[in-house]
């Protein structure tokens, strides 16, 4: 928690003294209609998540087992989770991103930006020692997820709708995969069938890369709806 709140006072020192604004330009204060589009990002990616999940199972053959719901452990992963996606989004899709696109054009900042998540998840997997195909994997993977993410991000001049994808995608995985320091909250694989050489690098592509495709799909359409005018105007 103190590292948040150490990364909000340096956004917010970054803003004050370099572009003279003020920290609600990230649109991070819960207004409502930004509690709305929080909402409508993870009702979005949970229902992306969960047909990634399906096409899985159908492909793989995958068996669950429901597990026994600790409530409690549920609630903790999901502070968990929300803590670690407002920090991330912050460091990523923060005042240095907003920084970037008033200095440099919102085109290769948002490409930049999405470099460098895609790299920092090199060290936050551990994997800087594997093999090149799996660090080219991760960064494409990874990359264009950051790259959604800020131009989420620069298109609605808020981190909120962002911040519910990157929740959503997080927490809804944790239910049905291991992950560190919460997974499996909800179920767990007992069977699969493991695909192998090029259907293995088909599928994996493919989820890997549907979720952000979709959601990138659905900001567009959102940007364009009346039913959400607030997001291409404020």
């Amino acid at each position: 928690m103190l590292g948040l709140f150490v990364i909000i006072i340096v956004s917010w020192v970054l803003l004050h003294f370099i572009e003279k604004k003020n920290i609600e330009v990230l649109g991070i204060i819960p207004y409502p209609k930004r509690v709305i589009q929080f909402l409508i990002g993870f009702i979005i990616i949970t229902i992306i998540v969960l047909l990634n999940i399906y096409i899985e199972t159908i492909i793989k053959k995958v068996e669950w087992e429901f597990n026994i719901v600790n409530y409690a452990t549920i609630f903790d992963a999901f502070v968990y989770h929300i803590r670690s996606a407002l920090t991330e989004d912050l460091v990523f899709r923060g005042a240095v991103l907003y920084i970037l696109i008033q200095r440099i054009g919102a085109a290769k900042a948002i490409w930049l930006s999405a470099i460098i998540f895609g790299v920092y998840h090199w060290f936050s997997y551990g994997i800087l020692n594997e093999r090149y195909i799996l660090l080219a994997y991760v960064f494409v993977i990874t990359g264009f997820t950051g790259y959604v993410w800020a131009y989420t991000f620069h298109k609605t001049k808020s981190i909120m709708l962002g911040l519910g994808f990157h929740l959503g995608v997080n927490f809804v995985n944790a239910c049905f995969f291991e992950s560190q320091p919460y997974g499996e909250l909800v179920f767990q694989q007992i069977s699969r069938i493991d695909l192998q050489d090029w259907n293995w690098l088909f599928f994996n592509l493919f989820k890997g890369l549907f979720p952000s495709v979709v959601m990138l799909i659905c900001v567009k359409l959102l940007l364009k709806s009346r039913l959400f005018p607030q997001i291409e105007n404020e």
